[in-house]
């Protein structure tokens, strides 16, 4: 759990640099470059129970969502791609399969999937293998940014999920559960997506 007197005088410097929340100006310019809003819409589109069953179309969704991402590196979205374009047909059934039960069905194997398969090309990173999830489900899914996930552990004096640079379930659940159970503690205007609840902690927190 979050120490909750951390949490508080986090959201008292935010709020008091930024006077309204996410409602100040200056925070509506942030929330615009990364067009949350646009990219939430277009991954619920692309990743419906329904639309995973075209493994083609999927797989080609995936490298279009990840290279629109704002939130995963410029380095990280060619190799993606060029991973993608690489696979065979059951290799691609696999990509898609690993992401459909991350969305839709058995969450842990999914996942542990997903990392397997991006390690083949050591690209089981946590921004590729959380990215879609955080779009997909905003106020329940987390995007795991390498960077701030540490420092929101170190901040918060946190020994338990331990980070590391391979993605793992484990981890997964529990900074989730962190970060769902923190954003309950301060106003509800701090935290219209988890994705925004983790991007006033960095802000705040200088992470």
């Amino acid at each position: 759990m979050l120490d909750i007197k951390k949490l508080h005088q986090a959201e008292a410097d935010f709020l008091s640099q930024y006077p309204g929340g996410f409602s100040n100006p200056v925070i509506i310019e942030v929330i615009k470059k990364h067009r949350m809003d646009k990219m939430v819409s277009l991954t619920n589109e692309c990743f419906s129970k329904a639309a995973c069953s075209n493994v083609e179309a999927t797989a080609d969704n995936m490298v279009k969502v990840i290279s629109r991402s704002s939130m995963v590196s410029l380095f990280e979205k060619p190799k993606f791609k060029g991973f993608v374009q690489r696979l065979n047909g059951d290799e691609k059934a696999f990509l898609v399969n690993a992401l459909s039960q991350m969305l839709h069905g058995n969450q842990n194997a999914g996942f542990e999937a997903m990392v397997s398969i991006l390690a083949t090309e050591k690209l089981a990173k946590w921004t590729l293998v959380s990215i879609i999830p955080a779009y997909y489900a905003p106020t329940r899914e987390v995007f795991v940014k390498p960077t701030t996930a540490k420092g929101i552990l170190r901040h918060f004096n946190i020994q338990d999920p331990v980070y590391k640079p391979l993605p793992s379930w484990d981890f997964y659940k529990k900074y989730r559960h962190l970060i769902n159970e923190g954003k309950k503690q301060v106003d509800p205007g701090l935290s219209p997506s988890n994705a925004a609840f983790s991007g006033f902690l960095m802000m705040t927190l200088k992470l």
